[in-house]
């Protein structure tokens, strides 16, 4: 199944895609988001309803998950990336996290900020929570997955290193994006060595398989519900693979006019412009 959120003729909702059509079921969920309905642990019985029949084409896609309680961020989880940031290998999972509005959807833009040069790229496979817990053990971790999804981390990087802290260059408003799709757990059976690329315009930059994940996505589930209670909506970006624009020589940042589109095998291809800020 393919989760989606989405405005139509202005009004926010989500729903199941299918081909090119979407089976739109917010009138069913009272108007709720799509993370309120798993909160609220609904989404089996609004699944049951049938909804309304929409074009693909006549929506703007959100974030599938447009109010996500809590989105945390691994860095270093891939050794190529490890490498070109000359970093040493974490003993354990690199944390940080994002805001709701530091995310786009797809086909929305995300901005350049005036006040920096350094934009990055920085494509990622993302878990999506679907059964929240605490202290939850490896081998259980994946029956709390709801599904995967897509993430462009956009990072400015100078921000990023005023202090050891990365937040501040991560959670500039509209740098990243997020979708297009909620791909669930049974539809993407398990994680191995699905290709992920990124391309700038047109041209790969990123190339590598989930199957290098230095932490899997059970390890992380597991880390992070050690440190805090992951909840129905939550997602886990799981890292990037090298190539990123500041491994780069001379680097390759991002700038208006480029586009960047990041790609996972079993989910398809998050597409985001580049604008500059007004």
């Amino acid at each position: 199944m393919r989760l989606v959120s989405f405005t139509y003729s202005g009004t926010p909702s989500w729903g199941v895609l299918v081909d090119e059509e979407i089976r739109d079921l917010g009138d069913s969920a009272q108007r709720r988001t799509l993370g309120a309905v798993l909160r609220d642990g609904d989404l089996e019985q609004v699944l049951a309803a049938p909804g309304t029949t929409i074009r693909r084409g006549d929506v703007q896609l959100l974030p599938p998950v447009t109010d996500a309680g809590k989105i945390i961020c691994i860095g270093l989880n891939y050794a190529d990336h490890i490498r070109e940031m000359n970093r040493p290998w974490p003993a354990k999972p690199v944390v940080f996290t994002r805001f709701n509005d530091s995310l786009v959807g797809d086909g929305d833009a995300l901005v350049a900020p005036r006040n920096s040069t350094s934009f990055d790229y920085e494509g990622e496979f993302a878990v999506v929570i679907g059964r929240g817990g605490r202290h939850i053990p490896v081998g259980e971790a994946l029956d709390h997955v709801l599904g995967y999804t897509i993430m462009n981390d956009g990072s400015l990087r100078d921000y990023q290193r005023h202090t050891h802290q990365f937040t501040p260059g991560k959670n500039f408003p509209r740098s990243g994006g997020l979708g297009p799709v909620i791909v669930t757990a049974d539809e993407f059976g398990p994680v191995g060595a699905q290709r992920i690329t990124t391309a700038v315009n047109g041209e790969i930059v990123q190339d590598s398989r989930l199957d290098q994940l230095v932490f899997g996505v059970a390890e992380l589930i597991s880390y992070c519900s050690e440190w805090t209670t992951l909840s129905p909506g939550d997602v886990i970006a799981t890292g990037t693979p090298g190539g990123v624009a500041d491994g780069h020589d001379p680097a390759r940042w991002l700038f208006p006019g480029d586009a960047v589109d990041v790609t996972v095998d079993g989910i398809g291809t998050l597409t985001n412009p580049v604008i500059e800020e007004d």
